[in-house]
């Protein structure tokens, strides 16, 4: 009778930990408007850490879980750690954080439109209206 409870709790576990790896493993595309060159990794940290201000970048909303992918792969930071860099930045008066947007759709529509915009979206969501410049598996 033990073993059995012990077999469904490593099951019920293991099952848990599965439900949580699709959108952990899921790639995220970085994308521009059509046309656009890719970009690389450096690139893509300097315009959401605030170094480069080139491009405009776009954000998904704090607890969107792609964000916080999209963080961790681009710039080695968690969401915190970027918001704090953009606390700094704020205050000297040196810029401004990404523009957030409610969802992969609206920044597909808002990259689109503007060549100077810059955002990330689940590559599952990726059509001809954007380019992917990078990919962060």
């Amino acid at each position: 009778m033990q073993t059995a409870i012990k077999s469904l709790f490593v099951a019920s576990l293991v099952a848990g930990s599965l439900l949580g790896a699709p959108a952990m493993a899921a790639d995220i595309a970085v994308v521009m408007h059509a046309g656009a060159a890719p970009l690389t990794r450096d690139q893509i940290a300097d315009l959401y850490l605030g170094r480069n201000t080139a491009l405009r970048p776009l954000d998904l909303p704090s607890g969107n879980p792609a964000r916080d992918v999209f963080y961790r792969r681009a710039t080695d930071r968690d969401a915190s750690q970027v918001k704090a860099v953009w606390s700094r930045i704020i205050f000297t008066g040196q810029g401004q954080p990404p523009k957030e947007l409610a969802d992969d759709a609206t920044v597909k529509k808002a990259v689109a439109a503007d060549p100077k915009l810059v955002g990330y979206i689940d590559k599952s969501d990726v059509d001809s209206s954007v380019q992917v410049v990078l990919t962060l598996p």
